[in-house]
């Protein structure tokens, strides 16, 4: 029943109001998309087939307890199922948006396997949480015993904000700095608001606030505060600022008005549905509103700017990739909706140059071909000599990846040791760092990586500060 009355909403749904049957003007639309939600998540969570060898949990990087709360959802114990899904997740409604399920979980998924179509976890989980939120299940934590040490957060993104969890649960007093207005890093800034709505962010914040966790925002360490008085302050320290570099393109004319990064686009658009009063958007620097689109790039970054791009009215979005679809780097499903929402993938295509003086009007492109292996056994692309050609371009965005900043130099912490990568260097079990009591999580180690990625490192690091900060000052002095 619900589902014929969501599908009868959604076909009026451009009507006026006095053309749609009155038992639906009576009705919000919420309401009956709650309704919907509840009988597909119960649909969805007893198909799993709670099997002996749990596939969809050892592939996820948390090992969430998958087959448990989708039992609990399918017999109606929803408060049961989530306190089981936030037992190992800090950010189960984050991880339900944004995770790649199709690489981790769903794509593992028994029933998948067997050619049945997987258990759509990730909405599971997604209407779990929003349950508990709505249904005031969702608490500030409450330590049983709360301790005198300190211990400071570098970096408000998903593993610093883990690790604050984790931290404040255990009764430590927790100190996050973050360069921005607002914590949550890429959630916040990088994630465009229709794969993560900004208010499930902020809710989160607000619980570690209310939880006792201390906010030290538009703080740039090595600038406004050295990384040596944070240490000062503090029992100890954990570095999760993430990865914020990002990688530049070259070529003639990669210097005109008009080639941006893919963050300061996607920073600019977040700014906005904060409310915010953005120049560079409304001058329309970084607005792609009727202009011609290239993306440069195959990551998930790239997805984000072209749907984005879509969203802001573009003329035409199109995406300039080196290699093929199979050997694209971005979520498969993401690529996808980018497909259905009118964008246009540029396959074997890569940048040479640009053309059209200080302002771009168009991308030098050169078409490839797929060679032999390379060293991590993908193939290779080769420029395909006398195919180039001019992609007309208003607005290019440039998606290329991440990199680390050179934090030993930006802070002044030349005996912190970072990797030839330019990653902080840290044991891989106990997260910590060339210096004594101070630890670094998520992608500032990793490279560029997924968000379930940040809250594991993050929890993980919390426990091992909580063992240092616990252990004989003998012991935690080696």
């Amino acid at each position: 029943m619900a589902k014929e009355r969501m599908l009868q909403f959604v076909s009026v749904k451009r009507e006026m109001p006095e053309k749609r049957p009155a038992d639906l003007r009576s009705q919000d639309f919420h309401e009956i998309y709650r309704e919907y939600a509840a009988q597909k998540a119960a649909e969805q969570a007893s198909r799993c087939s709670q099997c002996g060898v749990p596939y969809c949990q050892s592939h996820c990087p948390l090992h969430n307890n998958i087959p448990d709360w989708l039992r609990m959802t399918a017999e109606g114990r929803l408060q049961e199922a989530y306190e089981i899904s936030q037992a190992t997740n800090t950010f189960p409604e984050i991880c339900g948006r944004i995770c790649p399920q199709d690489r981790l979980c769903e794509g593992n998924c028994v029933i998948e396997q067997s050619g049945h179509g997987t258990v759509t976890i990730g909405s599971v989980e997604k209407y779990i949480t929003d349950t508990a939120w709505e249904n005031g299940w969702v608490q500030p934590v409450k330590p049983m015993v709360e301790r005198g040490e300190s211990v400071a957060v570098i970096g408000a993104g998903p593993g610093g904000l883990a690790a604050a969890d984790m931290l404040r649960r255990k009764g430590y007093q927790v100190t996050v700095y973050d360069r921005y207005d607002r914590a949550g890093g890429l959630l916040t800034y990088g994630i465009p608001g229709f794969k993560l709505e900004k208010p499930i962010v902020m809710q989160r914040v607000e619980q570690l606030e209310a939880s006792g966790v201390n906010f030290v925002m538009n703080c740039k360490v090595g600038e406004d505060l050295s990384f040596d008085a944070i240490r000062g302050q503090h029992d100890a320290v954990l570095i999760a600022t993430g990865v914020y570099k990002m990688r530049g393109v070259g070529g003639p004319g990669s210097g005109a008005k008009g080639i941006v990064q893919a963050l300061d686009y996607l920073t600019v658009s977040n700014r906005k549905s904060f409310g915010d009063e953005v120049e560079a958007y409304d001058n329309g620097e970084l607005n792609a509103a009727g202009k011609r689109v290239v993306v440069i790039g195959g990551g998930d970054t790239a997805m984000d700017c072209v749907r984005t791009a879509i969203r802001q009215g573009a003329v035409s979005v199109k995406c300039l990739y080196r290699r093929d679809r199979a050997n694209m780097p971005g979520s498969q499903r993401e690529t996808q909706n980018a497909e259905e929402e009118g964008v246009e993938f540029v396959w074997l295509s890569a940048p040479k140059g640009f053309t059209g003086g200080a302002s771009v009007e168009g991308v030098m492109v050169q078409k490839m071909r797929l060679g032999a292996p390379d060293a991590t056994g993908r193939q290779s692309p080769e420029v395909i000599e006398g195919a180039d050609y001019i992609e007309p371009a208003d607005l290019v965005i440039t998606a290329l990846g991440f990199e680390p900043e050179d934090l030993p130099t930006l802070w002044g912490v030349p005996e912190l040791a970072v990797t030839r990568w330019g990653t902080i260097k840290a044991d891989f079990r106990t997260h910590q760092t060339s210096l004594p009591g101070v630890y670094a999580a998520g992608d500032i180690v990793r490279g560029a990586s997924l968000v379930v990625w940040a809250i594991r490192d993050g929890r993980e690091a919390a426990d091992s500060i909580a063992a240092y900060l616990a252990a004989p000052a003998s012991v935690a002095a080696e």
